[in-house]
């Protein structure tokens, strides 16, 4: 898990929160995908950055600092990559927030 400054940093952008939410219940909030299954698998970059409406470079950004941060695992399926919550480390982060604060 990394250390907690990393996890605070990535939390502090509206966007990746929004995407931390979104993903959070991906059928809700995402088409559904050709390649990959939107809980099991992921949701496919392209969705996200076209539901944030940025650039996929940008969307990429934003998904690798909360990939970083451990909150997201990503998978590569052919040319595509798909990201999802990490809850286990999600609810690590959330205990360590909570023994700081």
């Amino acid at each position: 898990m990394p250390d907690l400054l990393t996890v605070l940093q990535a939390l502090a952008n509206d966007r990746r929160l929004q995407v931390l939410e979104w993903l959070a219940d991906p059928r809700a909030h995402f088409p559904p995908q050709r390649d990959g299954d939107l809980v099991d698998d992921g949701v496919c970059v392209v969705f996200i950055a076209d539901k944030l409406g940025v650039a996929q470079p940008t969307a990429t950004a934003h998904l690798q600092v909360l990939k970083r941060a451990g909150l997201l695992t990503s998978k590569r399926v052919g040319q595509w990559t798909f990201y999802k919550r990490d809850e286990d480390a999600i609810s690590r982060a959330k205990d360590l927030l909570q023994l700081t604060l």
